[in-house]
């Protein structure tokens, strides 16, 4: 982690003005499917655009993470998602070999477990072409860990390219948690994939601030852009 991408470089001073044009006083702009970050053209940036699937038990928190990532509020109560809701999350990085600037264009792809189940089109959608996998679990529900395995083979897909990371959420929550870390480091070994930790799930107050969510996008910008490096090489 951080070999590729200079990780927390929104607190860095030359970053300011590159993160100016996703937020707005401290707020984050929200995108649509056709809007994107408005650059003066000495600040000119290539944009990358990756599909990204949110996988994981109902309840988990998807949708509410879905928010936390995009800067917008987080669901007051929790309701199951019908059909598939797509969030568009655009996130500057500084490539650590060059000081070349990208913005990372993630469009998040969230659909209720029910929802899966009901219509079986749906997951193979969802999966199709996804450059990564975020498979939630959370820290209050134990079932909801001892299925991340089926989750983690059900969600993967025909590319081995594809970047999977696990996100325990309600992590702050931790007088009720139902999973140790020796469970986790275990779970980490056994499959190889990183396992953040966000606080919080649906009814959580506030909006996320780019600290609480710069570590698990430098994480996935990391990962992302090391697949396309060796995909170039190979």
């Amino acid at each position: 982690p951080g070999s590729l991408v200079v990780l927390d470089w929104h607190r860095c001073a030359d970053s300011k003005e590159h993160f100016s044009r996703i937020q707005r006083r401290n707020v984050r702009k929200r995108f649509g499917l056709l809007e994107a970050p408005v650059l003066r053209p000495l600040l000119a940036a290539d944009t990358v655009s990756y599909k990204i699937f949110l996988s994981g038990k109902s309840g988990v928190g998807k949708t509410a993470l879905a928010a936390r990532l995009a800067g917008l509020p987080v669901p007051s109560m929790h309701h199951e998602t019908t059909g598939v809701q797509t969030t568009v999350v655009f996130w500057p990085v500084k490539l650590r070999e060059n000081g070349r600037v990208l913005f990372f264009r993630l469009q998040l792809w969230d659909c209720g477990e029910n929802t899966l189940r009901r219509f079986d089109h749906l997951l193979p959608a969802c999966t199709e072409q996804a450059d990564a996998v975020l498979l939630l679990f959370s820290f209050t529900d134990r079932t909801s860990f001892d299925d991340l395995s089926s989750h983690l083979t059900r969600s993967s897909s025909p590319s081995a390219s594809t970047v999977r990371l696990v996100v325990g959420t309600k992590f702050d929550l931790f007088m009720h948690t139902d999973v140790t870390e020796r469970e986790l480091r275990e779970f980490q070994q056994a499959w190889g994939v990183p396992v953040f930790r966000v606080p919080g799930g649906a009814g959580a107050p506030g909006v996320a601030g780019l600290a609480e969510v710069a570590p698990l996008l430098d994480a996935l910008a990391e990962h992302l852009w090391h697949r396309d490096v060796l995909a170039a090489q190979s």
